[in-house]
């Protein structure tokens, strides 16, 4: 995390909590949603329109800044610490997308290196890996690599079902979708 991001969290400690408004696609896109895409429907999922998508973020300093800050909390619910506030994302797939190099070496979107331990592949071709960061699914523009890693054996994929990935790995693919839930349960 940034000096300057924690700085501004130990001088505004009780910023409210900021839902809804990023997204990270499955080719490790940020999109940021304003009240319009959040209106037309959800990020990702049933019910999502390009619409709802939002508009993708291209400054490749403000990426960066959000890579750099970008975390879990307790309950598995990714965020971007942006100064005080945390802005919860949703995912469309998984939290992080793995990109694949040449020499076989696997980056995360942030461009952290990654150690692959599990390989998963799912119900519509899509390959997972797993390691110490957690579960990513691999960028489209990189299953050639992948591919290649499968058929030399260096990763044996296990197949899976999508949907039951989040429990698997503990991660929440909508917060603001789970708060809302969370919230309506409350109030009966």
């Amino acid at each position: 995390m940034d000096d300057i991001v924690k700085a501004a969290m130990a001088k505004w400690p009780n910023v409210p909590d900021c839902y809804g408004w990023l997204g990270l696609d499955a080719r490790g896109r940020w999109w940021m949603r304003d009240d319009r895409a959040q209106a037309a429907g959800p990020f990702a999922g049933d019910g999502a329109t390009p619409a709802s998508r939002g508009a993708e973020l291209r400054h490749d300093k403000l990426i960066a800044f959000i890579g750099r800050n970008y975390g879990v909390d307790g309950q598995g619910q990714w965020f971007f610490q942006n100064g005080p506030q945390r802005v919860y994302v949703e995912l469309e797939l998984t939290p992080w997308v793995w990109r694949l190099a040449p020499d076989g070496g696997v980056f995360s979107h942030t461009g952290v290196p990654v150690q692959v331990d599990e390989a998963w592949l799912d119900e519509a071709g899509r390959l997972y890996l797993a390691g110490q960061m957690g579960l990513g699914v691999v960028h489209t523009q990189d299953m050639h690599l992948a591919a290649e890693a499968v058929e030399s054996g260096r990763w044996v994929p296990q197949p899976c079902q999508a949907a039951a990935l989040p429990a698997r790995y503990g991660f929440v693919l909508s917060p603001a979708a789970a708060r809302r839930a969370s919230a309506s349960s409350a109030s009966r």
